[in-house]
C-alpha cells in the first residue's frame, strides 16, 4: 500500500487524537475519579497507536502503546492517578506532539523515547491486574472465559464493521517447554504482525511474571484467515496446540440489556438500519480540504470579485435593461458564494487555545503558583489566514499574565485574595470582528513604576509623561523593549516580546487595548478582523485620487460647515454628538497635490473610531460603498504610514486602503 497519500489524513486525525488525549487528561486531573475520561482518553490514544502501525512509524506507536498501558491500569482501579503519574503522560503527549510534527514537516518520526517509556513503565510496574465490575463474560462455553468491557467491545465491533476477522485463539506449548515467557513473546511478535491483540488470558503481565501453566488464550483482530494464523503460529518452536476459533460478542452489557427492555420499540430492527443509515449519512457529510487549495480558490474569486465591479460599472455606463438585470443576478449569486467561501476557511479558535491548559499547568508548577484557567468562547470562528498568525501572540500575553500578572500564593493571601488565581482567556464575536481578552486577577500594572521607566528609557519625555491618560500608560508596556521586570526570567519579562504581540496583531489589521487596576488585575483585549481578503469600505475621492477607509471602524460621514470647526490645543476639531473629535485632513497626510487654492465651504468627514478615541476625516468627497479585494503593497512598501494595503477598482483604478487605526494614534 502507498502510504504517502494517506499523510495529510494521518497528520490530520494524529493531532485531534491527541488534542483529546491532551485536554482529557487536565480534565482526568481534575477528576480522577471519573472512569469515563480515561475510557475517552484510551479510545483516541488506541486510534492513535494502530494509525501510527498501519503507517508504518514505529516509534510512535510503541510510544503510544506503553502509555495505553499506564491507562488500562487507571481504567481498572489498579492505578491512582497522581501528579507524578499525569506528568509522566503529559510529558508523554508532548513527545508524540514532537514526532507528528516532524512527520509533517517531512522527518521520519523518529525519536529518543527510552527516558519517557522507562517512567511509563516504571509506573506500571508492579500493578496486579483486577477484574472490574464493568466487564462482561462472554463466550462461556470455552475453556477459559474472556471479559469483555465496554471499550473492547466497542473495538471488537468497529474492526468487524469494518469487514476484519475477531479470532479466539488458545495456544498450548509443550509440556517441556523452558523459556515460556520467550515462546510467548514470539507468538505475540507473530501475531501482531498480521493483526491486533485486544486482550489475553491471562494478562500480559501474568504472562511477562510465568504465572500461568501450558496454556493462554486471546483476541485477535485480523484480516488473515484461520488456517493462515494457525500455520503461522505453529512455526514457533516449542508451541504444540493452536487453535483458532471464531469470536463473537454474544451477550450484552446490563446497561444494554436494561435499555434494550424499557426503550425497544416493536419495529427495533427497522430504527436499527435507520440508526445505521442516518449515522452512515450524517459521517459522509464532512471532507477535509487542504488549506492550499482553498487559498487557490479564494485568489479567484477575488478576481473574480474585481471583475464583477468592473462589470457593475460598465452596466451603469451603458443603462442597457438586459444587462443590468443580469449583472444583479451574477452579483448577489457571487455574494453567496463569497459567503460560503469565507466560511469554509473559518477555523474555531479552539484549536489555538487548547494548546494553553498544559502551558499554564506547567508554568503555574515551575513558578509555584496556584491558578485556575478558564476558557469561553472556543467555539468562536476565524480565519484560518488569522489563526496561524494569533498563537505567538496569546503565548507571550498568557506568560506575562502567569510569571508577573498573578502573585504567589502567600502574596495574595497577603493582600486578601484567595490563593488561586484565576486566568480567563475569552473569544467572542462583535459585528465584522473577533475580540479575545486574556483577563487575570492579579496585581496589575504600576503605572508609577511604567512611567518611570518609560522616562528612564526615553520611551517618552518627563513632559510628554503629564499630558498622558491611564489607557495611555498601560500602553506603554507595548513598546519595544520596554520590561518594569526587574529580572527577566526564562519565562517573560513584563514587556519583554509584547511589542512583538502588538506589530503581530496590527498586521493582521487587529489592535490591542490594556485596562489594568492596581491590586485587581489587568485585561488585555485584542481586536482581530474576521476575514483578511475581501472587505467591505467606504470609497472616497481626495482631488483626483481615490482611497478607501473599512466600514469597520467607520462611525458615521458627515457634510460640516467650515464655520462649525473649532481649535482646541491648536488642532481643529468638532463637536460631534457632544464629543470633541480631532479633524485629520487626509490630503496633508498622504501629501496629494492641489489643483486649486480657494477652501470650499462645507468639509466632508468621516468620522472613525478605534476603541474610545474618535477622529474625523476630511475628505474631498464620497463615491459609496464596496466590497474590495484587499492586496498587500509587497516588502518594498510595507512600511507605508496609514496606508494598510491596496485594491482594483472595477474601471482598473488601483485605490490605496487608509489604515484609520494608525491616523488615530
Amino acid at each position: 500500500m502507498e502510504s504517502n497519500q494517506y499523510l495529510d489524513i494521518f497528520i490530520d486525525e494524529s493531532k485531534e487524537n491527541l488534542q483529546v488525549v491532551n485536554d482529557q487528561l487536565l480534565n482526568l486531573e481534575k477528576d480522577s475519579t471519573n472512569l469515563s475520561i480515561v475510557d475517552e482518553i484510551f479510545r483516541a490514544a488506541h486510534t492513535l497507536k494502530g494509525m501510527a502501525a498501519t503507517m508504518g512509524y514505529e516509534d510512535l506507536s510503541d510510544l503510544t502503546h506503553k502509555m495505553e498501558n499506564v491507562l488500562d491500569a487507571i481504567r481498572q482501579e489498579q492505578l491512582t492517578v497522581t501528579t507524578d503519574v499525569m506528568d509522566v503522560l503529559l510529558d508523554s503527549v508532548e513527545y508524540l506532539e514532537d514526532m507528528i510534527s516532524d512527520i509533517s514537516e517531512g522527518g521520519s518520526g523518529a525519536k529518543e523515547v527510552e527516558s519517557i517509556v522507562s517512567k511509563l513503565k516504571a509506573i506500571e510496574s508492579g500493578e496486579a491486574v483486577a477484574e472490574t465490575p464493568s466487564e462482561v463474560t462472554v463466550n462461556e462455553s470455552s475453556n477459559n472465559s474472556f471479559s469483555i468491557d465496554q471499550f473492547e467491545r466497542t473495538v471488537i465491533q468497529q474492526a468487524q464493521s469494518d469487514g476484519q476477522f475477531i479470532y479466539q485463539i488458545r495456544v498450548t506449548l509443550t509440556e517441556d517447554c523452558l523459556l515460556k515467557v520467550a515462546r510467548v513473546y514470539m507468538v505475540f511478535e507473530v501475531l501482531e504482525q498480521n493483526g491486533e491483540v485486544i486482550k489475553s488470558v491471562p494478562t500480559v503481565d501474568e504472562l511477562e511474571n510465568e504465572a500461568f501453566d501450558q496454556e493462554f488464550e486471546l483476541i485477535l483482530v485480523s484480516s488473515e484467515s484461520a488456517e493462515d494464523l494457525q500455520g503461522k503460529i505453529l512455526k514457533v518452536s516449542e508451541v504444540s496446540q493452536v487453535d483458532v476459533e471464531p469470536f463473537s460478542l454474544d451477550t450484552k452489557t446490563a446497561e444494554e440489556e436494561v435499555a434494550a427492555t424499557v426503550h425497544a420499540p416493536e419495529n427495533s430492527s427497522e430504527t436499527k438500519e435507520e440508526t445505521v443509515e442516518s449515522k452512515k449519512a450524517a459521517g459522509n457529510k464532512t471532507i477535509r480540504v487542504n488549506i492550499d487549495r482553498l487559498d487557490a480558490l479564494m485568489n479567484l474569486f477575488e478576481e473574480m470579485v474585481i471583475d464583477r465591479g468592473r462589470l457593475e460599472q460598465i452596466s451603469d455606463e451603458l443603462d442597457h435593461n438586459d444587462l443590468k438585470g443580469t449583472v444583479e443576478r451574477i452579483s448577489r449569486i457571487s455574494g453567496d458564494l463569497q459567503n460560503i467561501i469565507l466560511t469554509m476557511r473559518m477555523v474555531p479558535i479552539d484549536q489555538v487555545f487548547n494548546r494553553f491548559p498544559r502551558m499554564v499547568r506547567q508554568l503555574t508548577r515551575d513558578l509555584g503558583k496556584k491558578i485556575d484557567m478558564q476558557i469561553e468562547g472556543a467555539e468562536t470562528e476565524l480565519d484560518r489566514t488569522v489563526i496561524d498568525e494569533i498563537g505567538d501572540p496569546l503565548v507571550h500575553l498568557i506568560r506575562n499574565a502567569v510569571d508577573h500578572g498573578i502573585e504567589t500564593p502567600d502574596q495574595r493571601l497577603e493582600t486578601g485574595k484567595n490563593e488561586e488565581g484565576k486566568l480567563l482567556l475569552k473569544a467572542f464575536h462583535s459585528g465584522n470582528h473577533v475580540f479575545v481578552q486574556i483577563k487575570d486577577d492579579g496585581k496589575g500594572i504600576n503605572q508609577d513604576k511604567v512611567l518611570a521607566k518609560a522616562i528612564e528609557n526615553g520611551v517618552i519625555t518627563q513632559e510628554q509623561s503629564t499630558s498622558l491618560t491611564s489607557k495611555q500608560i498601560n500602553e506603554l508596556i507595548l513598546e519595544s523593549g520596554f520590561s518594569t521586570a526587574q529580572e527577566v526570567s526564562d519565562i517573560s519579562g513584563r514587556g519583554v516580546g509584547l511589542d512583538v504581540v502588538k506589530s503581530t496583531i496590527e498586521s493582521l489589521g487587529g489592535s490591542i487595548e490594556i485596562e489594568s487596576e492596581l491590586g485587581q488585575g489587568t485585561t488585555f483585549t485584542i481586536q482581530l478582523p474576521l476575514t483578511l481578503s475581501i472587505i467591505s469600505v467606504m470609497l472616497v475621492v481626495i482631488e483626483n485620487e481615490t482611497y478607501a477607509i473599512p466600514l469597520s471602524s467607520i462611525i458615521e460621514t458627515a457634510v460640516i460647515k467650515k464655520s462649525e470647526i473649532m481649535k482646541a490645543h491648536n488642532k481643529e476639531v468638532i463637536d460631534f454628538r457632544g464629543n470633541i473629535v480631532p479633524l485629520v485632513d487626509l490630503k496633508e497626510v498622504f501629501e496629494v497635490p492641489s489643483d486649486h487654492e480657494v477652501e470650499d465651504e462645507f468639509y466632508s468627514v468621516v468620522v472613525v473610531r478605534k476603541g474610545d478615541q474618535m477622529a474625523g476625516l476630511v475628505v474631498d468627497s464620497f463615491i459609496g460603498q464596496q466590497e474590495i479585494v484587499l492586496k498587500g503593497l509587497g516588502n518594498y512598501l510595507s512600511n507605508i504610514f496609514a496606508i494598510s494595503g491596496a485594491t482594483i477598482l472595477g474601471n482598473g483604478e488601483v485605490a490605496l486602503i487608509v489604515d484609520s487605526n494608525a491616523l488615530i494614534k
